[in-house]
């Protein structure tokens, strides 16, 4: 670790960046398309999601993320 994030893990409610998770290695399926929109897993909320990720790739799923 550098110094810079050894005193960054100090300030009270910042998580240091070695625990920090995004998953952006993994590709985002149909279901956590529909799952992140806040809807129910449909068929046509399915096909909504496979189509919405081939438009828009993993961006579609960064979007609806908080």
């Amino acid at each position: 670790m550098s110094d810079e994030s050894d005193s960054v893990s100090n300030i009270r409610g910042v998580t240091p960046d070695d625990l920090l998770h995004t998953g952006a290695t993994d590709e985002p399926s149909a279901e956590d398309l529909v799952l992140a929109s806040g809807k129910d897993l449909t068929p046509a909320n399915l096909e909504w999601a496979e189509r919405t990720l081939a438009r828009e790739g993993r961006a579609a799923l960064d979007k609806r993320l908080p």
